[in-house]
C-alpha cells in the first residue's frame, strides 16, 4: 500500500493476545475496559489497559460483536444471534434470531447508534455474494432489516449530529454515508465518500469516529488504519501496523485520545506467523485527535 502521501503514525502492541480471530473494540467508558471478541475462538475479551490484564467470556458460538447494555450486562451479535450475556457469571439468553435460516451465515460487526439500538450485518462463511444483510436490533428487542444483498457487513459509524450513517460492504472498498432522519433512519439509498484504491489488494474492514468527524478504517490485508475525509474522500493519515490483517478500530482511554486496533492471524501462513508474531494482538496509537463516546444499547 502506497501511504507516502501521509505521514505514518505507529502503534504498539499492549495485549499479545495471538487470536485467530480478533475484532469488534469498544470502549466501556463505565468500567475503564476495552471490550473485544476473538470471534472463531467463541469468547469475548475485556482488557484493563491500566493493568494490562485481559478475561474471557466463554459464549458457546462465534461472537462477531459485543457492547454493553443500560442494564449492566452485554449484548453479543453471534452465529446463533442476538445473545445477553451476564459479564460476572457467563450466563447466556438468547433474544432473537433473524437469520435462523441462514446456517451458513454468522453475525459479524456491529455497533450501537445514537439511539441507544444496535446495529450489526452478517456474512456467509464462504463469502457467498449478496447473501447476507445489515440488521437493527431495537430497543423492544425486535429485529429490522436495514440492507439485503451484503457480502461481508463490516464498519459502522454515526456523525456526531447524527445526520449521517457510514458503512462498509468489505468487498465493495467502499464507505457509503446515508443521510438519516430525526429517529435515525436511513432517507436515501447510501452514497459513496470513500473508495480504498484497488491497487492497494486489501479490503477495508472495522471502522470508527473521531471528534472531528473523520474515518479511521481498518484496512485487512493492508498493514494500516487509515484516516479519511468523508466529505472529500481524500485520506489523511495512516496508522502503520507490523502485521497485515487489521480488523477494526475504536477510541478509548479517560480522554478517548487513544486508538485501540485490533488484528488477526487466521490465513496467515506458517513463515507469514514468523514475520508477523504479533499478529492477533491488541495495539494502541496515538493519533492526536479524540473520538466520540461509543454508545450503549438502551433496551
Amino acid at each position: 500500500m502506497d501511504v507516502s502521501v501521509v505521514h505514518p503514525l505507529q502503534a504498539h502492541c499492549v495485549l499479545p493476545a495471538g487470536a485467530h480471530l480478533a475484532e469488534g473494540p469498544h470502549w466501556w467508558a463505565e468500567r475503564s475496559q476495552l471490550l473485544w471478541v476473538d470471534i472463531e475462538a467463541s469468547r469475548i475479551g475485556l482488557f484493563d489497559p491500566r493493568s494490562g490484564h485481559n478475561s474471557f467470556i466463554d459464549v458457546g458460538c462465534h461472537v462477531g460483536c459485543v457492547v454493553p447494555t443500560a442494564s449492566g450486562d452485554l449484548l453479543a451479535a453471534t452465529a446463533d444471534g442476538f445473545l445477553r450475556v451476564e459479564p460476572t457469571s457467563a450466563k447466556r439468553s438468547l433474544l432473537h434470531h433473524p437469520e435462523a435460516h441462514c446456517l451458513d451465515n454468522r453475525f459479524n460487526d456491529g455497533k450501537c447508534d445514537p439511539w441507544g439500538r444496535l446495529w450489526a450485518g452478517t456474512m456467509h462463511y464462504e463469502f457467498v455474494p449478496g447473501a447476507a444483510a445489515l440488521w437493527r436490533l431495537d430497543t423492544n428487542l425486535q429485529s429490522r432489516l436495514m440492507r439485503s444483498g451484503v457480502t461481508i457487513s463490516n464498519g459502522l459509524a454515526w456523525s456526531a449530529d447524527r445526520r449521517w450513517l457510514y458503512f462498509i460492504d468489505s468487498p465493495t472498498l467502499q464507505v457509503l454515508r446515508f443521510a438519516l432522519d430525526q429517529q435515525g433512519d436511513p432517507i436515501d439509498a447510501g452514497t459513496v465518500c470513500v473508495e480504498i484504491p484497488a491497487a492497494w489488494n486489501c479490503v477495508p474492514d472495522g471502522m470508527t469516529i473521531d471528534a472531528e468527524g473523520m474515518l479511521w478504517i481498518a484496512l485487512h490485508d493492508g498493514s494500516a488504519v487509515t484516516r479519511w475525509d468523508p466529505a472529500s474522500g481524500e485520506q489523511l493519515a495512516s496508522v502503520e501496523m507490523p502485521c497485515s490483517k487489521v480488523t477494526s478500530c475504536c477510541f478509548g482511554g479517560a480522554d478517548l485520545d487513544q486508538l485501540f486496533i485490533t488484528t488477526a492471524r487466521h490465513q496467515l501462513a506458517p513463515d507469514q506467523l514468523e514475520q508477523q508474531p504479533l499478529a492477533g494482538g491488541l495495539f494502541v496509537a496515538e493519533v492526536g485527535v479524540a473520538g466520540l463516546p461509543a454508545h450503549t444499547f438502551a433496551g
